[in-house]
């Protein structure tokens, strides 16, 4: 921890990575939880906004739809309060995609790989309080071919 009591960069990035491998795996469902601000708030791509519970219902139906997935993390920025990153999630499409942006996808099989961009902004407690993405652009339409 630093001197403000609030958590390092080191720290910080740690965090974020283990807390995505646990979003991607569904464990330790209380520490992601204490991991995000009650106020948490979620902008995405093309205009879609959710809350805490709306991103852990989109987390549910990724790990319902994709088999041995798999999250990276790339070049990871942190200044003061905000942590920049890309991120690649991947794995095999096998079953309905129900929360996907377009609408529920039905699986294809194939290898699908997420690429995004994300901007995060802690709180003064040190959780996660917001969060933008960007993607590549046309995801969605490899995921349904």
């Amino acid at each position: 921890m630093s001197r403000q009591g609030r958590p390092s960069r080191d720290e910080r990035v740690a965090a974020l990575i283990r807390v995505g491998e646990l979003e991607l795996t569904g464990d330790n469902e209380a520490e992601v939880d204490a991991y995000f601000a009650p106020d948490f708030a979620f902008h995405g791509p093309d205009g879609a906004e959710l809350d805490y519970e709306g991103l852990k219902g989109y987390f549910a139906s990724l790990r319902a739809a994709f088999d041995d997935l798999t999250i990276s993390r790339g070049i990871i920025v942190a200044e003061g309060d905000y942590v920049a990153c890309q991120t690649t999630i991947a794995g095999t499409f096998v079953r309905e995609f129900t929360q996907s942006p377009v609408g529920p996808l039905a699986p294809n099989g194939n290898r699908v790989v997420f690429e995004l961009l994300n901007v995060f902004r802690y709180d003064s407690e040190g959780r996660l309080a917001e969060e933008w993405i960007q993607t590549e652009p046309q995801p969605t339409p490899r995921v349904g071919r």
